[in-house]
């Protein structure tokens, strides 16, 4: 798959969901992960993060929103369930992104979703568990960006096979893929 992606939470009090978000972001191989203005106490939040992600993945703490900085060419998605937010299974995953969830019992701020290059919403009728909604999102993107092939048509169906990928011959130049007689620059002079 290609590109890289971060996953990370704005003003979050509740160290377990993050620990639990952290754990999943390091098995679906995130780039990185992050908090903003959050209150994460690490050795709680070690609670759920058994893999210890900050220890194999890069982990950034942003004190303020004005803090908070993306590498160049990294595209901000908020996750959000608003009316004008993208439904997930719609939405076609940037190749190079970070994902940022807000806290447990608030959304994200206008500010912030303002600075959003995307809004995606899972389809559900009520907020999930912030931890859960993280790993939905990042399971999507792999779903849609890892390269698997189109499901069957019937429940139990066998899978579809991968498509190959077939190159034809090579092209040189007006030759019309005919291979020069006397190597590079025939017919130039030599």
């Amino acid at each position: 798959m290609r590109g890289y992606f971060g996953i990370g939470v704005l003003g979050i009090s509740k160290a377990m969901n993050v620990g639990s978000l952290l754990r999943s972001a390091h098995a679906f191989g995130a780039s990185f992960a992050f908090t903003i203005a959050a209150a994460y106490a690490r050795g709680e939040g070690k609670l759920a993060d058994t893999s210890d992600t900050p220890s194999s993945v890069p982990f950034y703490e942003f004190a303020t929103l004005n803090d908070f900085r993306l590498p160049v060419g990294c595209s901000l998605v908020g996750v959000e369930l608003t009316d004008e937010a993208i439904d997930l299974p719609r939405f076609r995953h940037p190749a190079a992104c970070a994902y940022v969830l807000g806290a447990e019992r608030t959304s994200l701020p206008p500010e912030f979703l303002a600075r959003c290059a995307h809004v995606v919403k899972i389809p559900t009728r009520f907020s999930l568990n912030l931890a859960l909604a993280g790993a939905l999102v990042m399971y999507d993107r792999v779903l849609s960006l890892g390269g698997y092939p189109v499901r069957p048509t019937r429940p139990g169906g066998a899978p579809m096979p991968m498509t190959k990928v077939v190159f034809g011959a090579p092209r040189y130049g007006r030759n019309k893929g005919k291979r020069p007689a006397k190597g590079r620059f025939a017919g130039k002079g030599e």
